[in-house]
């Protein structure tokens, strides 16, 4: 069972929720726009180290379809990828074989800002600043 880190804490979930949805990254995120609402939990595939179709979908979830539930990243997530998942949206990380939880939990620290809108910041950086004359 891999390492899940929700809230930015160390949990332990011995079973997958039982109605969790799975997301694969050649899944459109528009065939559940219809339950969005209902859904409790919707986890994303991240098959291989470098495919990022993830993050997308995230987004799409989050920002054009307004999923408020708990958005889970599965598969190969690494602690480099943590702080641009949550930006994308996720807030739930089952960390791949291998992956110290402690040291990936440090990952949410890595950057104090981000010059770019996110899911989690959707104010871009120069909208953030206050104004100086």
């Amino acid at each position: 069972m891999p390492t899940l880190i929700k809230d930015r804490r160390i949990v332990d979930e011995p079973l997958p929720p039982p109605d969790l949805v799975v997301l694969q990254p050649t899944d459109d995120p528009a065939a559940l726009a219809g339950r969005i609402g209902q859904l409790a939990v919707i986890a994303i595939n991240f098959p291989r180290f470098a495919d990022g179709r993830g993050y997308s979908i995230a987004r799409l979830l989050r920002e054009r379809y307004g999923y408020k539930g708990e958005l889970r990243a599965i598969g190969e997530v690494a602690r480099d990828h943590l702080h641009a998942m949550a930006q994308c949206g996720f807030d739930a990380f089952a960390l791949r074989a291998g992956e110290d939880p402690q040291e990936a939990l440090k990952a949410f620290g890595d950057f104090s800002e981000q010059y770019q809108a996110t899911a989690a910041q959707p104010a871009p950086l120069f909208r953030r600043r206050p104004r100086r004359f």
